[in-house]
C-alpha cells in the first residue's frame, strides 16, 4: 500500500507531464496504444465519475443551501459563458460540422473532476467550488443535451432523449454509487481514496490515448487549428469567470473558484458523448481529448498565479 501511494503522489505531482507524454505517444506512434479502443471511453469515463462520487460527502452539498446565491451565480456562469464561447469560436474560425460539434459539446459539459483541486491550490474557494461541480454536474444531463441541440442542432442531428440516458448512465449512475459506498463504507473509501488520483489519471490518459491514437492522421493535418480553438476557449473561460465574479463584486476566494470552475470542463464526458452520438464525425472526438491534455496545464499554471498573488497580499 505504501508504495502504492508513492506511485499516486508522484502521479498527481506530474499528471500534465504524463497525459502530454501519453498525447505524444498515441500522436506519433499510434501503434503503440491502438489497444486501447474508443469503445472503452464510456467505461473509463465512469470510472473517473465512480472516484468522483467516493470523495463526495453529504457536507459538500451545504454551500448549495447555505450559500444558494454563489452557486447559482457559478452554475449560471459554467453554463452560460462556456456554451457561448464554444458557439463564438466555431464561427470565427469557420470550423466544420464534425469539429465544431466537438468544440460545443466540451463547451456545453458541467466543470471537470480536477477543478477542486486546482481551486485548492490557488486559495480559491473550494467549498464553492466543489458545490459548483456538484450541482452542474446534477444539471448536466438536462442542459448538456439541451445546450448541445440549441448551439449545434442546425449543423448535426442531436437526440436529446439519448444524450440524456448515456449522461446518466456514465456520469450520474457512478456518481451516486461512489457516494452511497463512501456513506455505508467509510472505512473503505478511506484507503480506496489515497490511490484514487493514480486510479483517475491512468483512465483520463487511456481515454486520451484512445481518441488521439484512432484520429493520429486526421489530427496531423487539422491539429493545430484545434489546439489553438481549445486553448483559446479555455483561457477565454478562466478570464470571463474572474471578470463575472468580480463584476458582481464577489470576494476574490470566490472569483478563483468561479474562474477556475468554469475554465475547466469535464472534457471527458465530451469525448464519451462525441463517441457514442456522433460516430460519423469521428474528429468530434479530438477537441474533448485535446482539452483534458491541455486544461490540466493551464489550470496548474493558474493555480500558481493565484496563489502566488493570495501571497503577495498576505506579505502586504
Amino acid at each position: 500500500m505504501e508504495t502504492l501511494k508513492k506511485i499516486t503522489n508522484f502521479v498527481s505531482k506530474y499528471m500534465a507531464v504524463i497525459v502530454i507524454a501519453v498525447a505524444a505517444l498515441a500522436l506519433f506512434a499510434p501503434n503503440t496504444v491502438s489497444f486501447i479502443k474508443t469503445s472503452y471511453v464510456n467505461t473509463l469515463l465512469g470510472i473517473v465519475m465512480f472516484g468522483m462520487g467516493l470523495t463526495l460527502k453529504p457536507n459538500d452539498f451545504k454551500v448549495v443551501f447555505s450559500r444558494p446565491k454563489d452557486v447559482i451565480i457559478g452554475c449560471i456562469a459554467q453554463f452560460t459563458v462556456m456554451p457561448l464561447l464554444a458557439f463564438a469560436l466555431t464561427k470565427v474560425f469557420q470550423l466544420p460540422a464534425e469539429l465544431a460539434i466537438g468544440v460545443i459539446l466540451v463547451g456545453t459539459c458541467p466543470g471537470g473532476t480536477s477543478s477542486n483541486v486546482m481551486t485548492y491550490l490557488s486559495k480559491g474557494d473550494v467549498a464553492l467550488s466543489v458545490g459548483m461541480t456538484a450541482v452542474s454536474t446534477v444539471l448536466a444531463p438536462f442542459l448538456t443535451p439541451l445546450l448541445t441541440y440549441l448551439y449545434a442542432g442546425q449543423k448535426v442531428n442531436v437526440d436529446m432523449f439519448s444524450m440524456f440516458l448515456s449522461i446518466v448512465k456514465v456520469v450520474i449512475v457512478p456518481i451516486v454509487l461512489g457516494f452511497v459506498i463512501n456513506h455505508f463504507f467509510k472505512k473503505f473509501t478511506e484507503k480506496v481514496v489515497e490511490i484514487l488520483p493514480l486510479i483517475s489519471t491512468t483512465a483520463i490518459v487511456a481515454i486520451v490515448a484512445a481518441v488521439v491514437s484512432a484520429n493520429s492522421a486526421k489530427l496531423m493535418t487539422s491539429g493545430l487549428l484545434i489546439v489553438a480553438v481549445v486553448i483559446l476557449h479555455n483561457l477565454l473561460g478562466y478570464g470571463v469567470g474572474y471578470g463575472i465574479g468580480r463584476a458582481l463584486k464577489l470576494d476574490t476566494t470566490k472569483c478563483r473558484a468561479i474562474s477556475i470552475e468554469v475554465g475547466m470542463q469535464n472534457s471527458g464526458l465530451a469525448t464519451s458523448l462525441a463517441t457514442t452520438h456522433f460516430a460519423q464525425y469521428p474528429l468530434a472526438t479530438i477537441p474533448g481529448a485535446v482539452f483534458s491534455v491541455w486544461h490540466n496545464i493551464s489550470g496548474a499554471v493558474l493555480a500558481n498565479i493565484y496563489a502566488r498573488s493570495a501571497n503577495n497580499k498576505e506579505a502586504e
